[in-house]
């Protein structure tokens, strides 16, 4: 893929390239309430500033959208506006081009619309009215099923069925470098003790998991579904998500309904939603699924995931930080076109700003497991970090942080910034 050229200054290290332009919500100190942004190399462009000088009067949509606090407005437009949108930004950016009056040689637009990232508060890009976690991260479902229930029966006989899923907490999801507070709940502290009594304690197993989360643009009505050929276009972007895990709570209360208060404390995403345009060249094969999935679910297009590249760095908070893992978003079972399809299967109404995540995305080699559950194998063995401290599962005061990056540098890179979370000890109840 050649790389766009443009005429304003953007690092080639940079997440946010004119080859990405992702979406996100900003404010400032001089202009507190929060308005769309793209961003930019090192910096954001105000798109309501951008909109009002008339800039996107010759695409004929209704700007007001970019007044808004959210990007729920703009997400409902649909991919056609959102597409033009996109393509419109990198040819105002891009050097030599007729748009070139619009921005290059305006300045004092350029200065009430270009802000340095360090200048802008980021905030929640969409609001989201459901949240959705699936489980199609196949070799992540293996690595914990072995830990339980030991190989030959790790899967479950639906998991290559059907994109496995359960109803999140969507008043918990918060953005990258918000603290996350370690929970309390119901432990069982001998589990193998009869009978089994558990204790009320703060989390002692805290963990992460590594996942992609995507929202939606369009929705459908309560009874009908969604085609999974129809499917992509009601995906207007993604994000990173860190779907943080209290797995001692979780193993008490599991059964038989699912996650519970191990789940609702908190799951992180990064703030910039990244188009699904923006990943086209990036799309690849899965892993490959064997089932003869009924009709509902199978997609004419083979390459339904993207390889991108992911990592999470552990910091403790005295301590330097540490790689733990590198996994791969082409580590899926299951596509977002199939999980939506089989969201709305049933007849579930979906909306614009609901968010599906993707389940824990991890690799099949050492080092590329996408939770410190399957690193430390249950636990029972330590990751060492940067200075000879040990972990098994996270402390008061680490942070976590995953980075999502796809294309090179000569291309220009396509990325998702940070998502990041600081652990914080529990409330004493």
């Amino acid at each position: 893929m050649a790389s766009l050229k443009s005429w304003f200054p953007i690092p080639k290290s940079s997440h946010f390239s004119l080859a990405n332009l992702p979406f996100g919500i900003i404010s400032t100190a001089s202009k507190p309430s929060p308005r769309p942004a793209v961003a930019i190399g090192e910096h954001c462009l105000d798109l309501q500033e951008f909109a009002a000088s008339g800039a996107f009067s010759s695409l004929g949509f209704d700007v007001s959208c970019f007044s808004k606090s959210t990007l729920n407005d703009f997400a409902a437009l649909g991919r056609p506006v959102h597409r033009s949108v996109r393509k419109y930004l990198q040819d105002v950016f891009v050097e030599n081009t007729s748009l070139a009056n619009v921005l290059q040689s305006n300045k004092p637009l350029q200065e009430k619309c270009l802000i340095p990232k360090e200048q802008v508060q980021m905030h929640m890009p969409m609001h989201i009215g459901d949240y959705t976690d699936f489980y199609a991260g196949k070799n992540h479902a293996f690595n914990v099923g072995c830990l339980f229930r030991g190989p030959d029966n790790a899967l479950q006989p639906n998991y290559t069925h059907l994109p496995v899923g359960y109803h999140g907490r969507a008043s918990s999801v918060v953005i990258s470098g918000t603290p996350i507070t370690r929970p309390n709940g119901q432990i069982l502290e001998n589990p193998a003790a009869t009978p089994k009594k558990p204790i009320f304690t703060p989390c002692r197993r805290l963990d992460i998991e590594l996942e992609l989360g995507a929202f939606l643009c369009k929705g459908n009505k309560m009874g009908t579904n969604i085609p999974i050929s129809e499917a992509a276009d009601h995906i207007f972007g993604f994000v990173l998500l860190n779907d943080w895990s209290a797995r001692d709570i979780q193993a008490w209360e599991y059964v038989p309904l699912g996650p519970f208060l191990a789940k609702n404390f908190g799951s992180t995403i990064s703030p910039w939603v990244v188009l699904t345009d923006a990943l086209e060249p990036f799309r690849c094969k899965g892993i490959p699924n064997e089932t003869d999935l009924l009709p509902y679910l199978q997609e004419k297009e083979e390459k339904n995931v993207y390889d991108i590249r992911l990592q999470v760095d552990i910091t403790p908070e005295t301590g330097s930080t540490t790689t733990i893992l590198n996994s791969n978003g082409r580590n899926l079972l299951f596509s977002f076109p199939q999980m939506l399809a089989h969201h709305s299967i049933g007849g579930c109404p979906m909306a614009v700003g609901d968010l599906l995540g993707s389940g824990t995305i991890s690799g099949t080699e050492p080092g590329t497991e996408g939770s410190m559950l399957e690193i430390t194998k249950g636990g029972k063995e330590s990751i060492t970090l940067n200075g000879g401290v040990e972990r098994k599962f996270l402390d008061d005061g680490d942070t976590i942080t995953m980075y999502g990056v796809c294309g090179t540098e000569e291309s220009g890179l396509v990325g998702f910034g940070e998502c990041s979370g600081k652990i914080l000890p529990a409330p004493k109840l």
